[in-house]
């Protein structure tokens, strides 16, 4: 009997030793809306999927987060997203409407894990609906960047369902979400330089400038309203009109100026981060 207990001893001993070197799978910094560590995702598909989600997290104040990873082994894969919810916090303190898929390639699992706040909208049932109907046909396609679309839009589509508090908006956040004046302000110029050269070198110095002010107008009243409008045409006009380089019978030259390379639009923000969202391992795991 001693020589049977002391064996026991020694295999759970052997056992502990050998179990830190599994090692879990460390759960990565938060950095972005979507995570891919296999490269499975081009740039462009991450910022497609990042705005889809920061479009949501605009009118709502949800948070949503996507991982992609090679595996979670040793551990299953609803232990690691667990580990992850936590680690991360996505979602309001409070409200705790944080939603976060991570897909395991290497595994072919996947998990939906989904805040206290979300799970009256997004129950277990439906959270594995989202995952048999909507991710997993795809990837068994190999369509990846496509599952991971469909699942995210119909996660939105299923969380406009919760009544959940209101975004916070800074005074003029609404207006500042179409777009502010100073984010426009070197296409305006550029449009100025451009099509006031051309409609001036048409229709003559005047009628040309009064043109150029008018599309500028125009424009801001789609981008920025009625006030902004009137301003931009107004000094559309007295920069076309004072940039005396063309004229009618000139000849408009861009100068050799290129206009490129620049981004017009909501990239992900690199201190984006959780808002401090609780989970409590709602939400459903699958496979493909």
């Amino acid at each position: 009997m001693r020589r049977i207990l002391l064996a026991g001893w020694l295999a759970l001993a052997a056992l502990l030793a050998i179990a830190p070197a599994r090692g879990e799978v460390p759960v990565p910094p938060l950095k972005a809306r979507v995570t891919d560590l296999t490269g499975t995702l081009s740039a462009a598909q991450k910022s497609d999927l990042e705005s889809r989600i920061a479009a949501y997290e605009a009118r709502r104040g949800s948070q949503m987060a996507v991982l992609m990873l090679p595996t979670t082994k040793p551990e299953e894969i609803d232990q690691y997203s667990i580990r992850v919810a936590e680690a991360w916090k996505i979602g309001r303190k409070g409200v705790d409407d944080g939603l976060i898929l991570v897909v395991a390639k290497d595994d072919r699992r996947l998990r939906i894990e989904v805040g206290y706040g979300l799970e009256g909208a997004i129950p277990d049932s439906l959270a594995n609906r989202v995952i048999e109907e909507r991710i997993t046909p795809r990837f068994r396609d190999g369509d990846f960047y496509g599952g991971l679309r469909d699942g995210v839009d119909q996660l939105i589509r299923l969380a406009e369902g919760e009544k959940l508090p209101p975004p916070k908006t800074a005074p003029g956040a609404a207006r500042a979400s179409r777009g502010s004046a100073f984010d426009y302000l070197i296409p305006a110029i550029v449009f100025v330089v451009i099509a006031g050269g051309v409609l001036k070198a048409m229709l003559g110095r005047l009628p040309g400038s009064l043109a150029t002010g008018a599309g500028l107008g125009l424009i801001a009243w789609a981008l920025l309203g009625l006030t902004a409008a009137v301003l931009a045409a107004f000094i559309g006009f007295l920069l076309a009109f004072v940039n005396t380089g063309t004229g009618r019978g000139g000849r408009w030259s861009s100068g050799g100026a290129s206009w490129g390379g620049g981004t017009w639009g909501g990239g992900s923000s690199s201190n984006w981060g959780g808002g401090g969202g609780g989970f409590g391992g709602g939400g459903s795991s699958g496979r493909w």
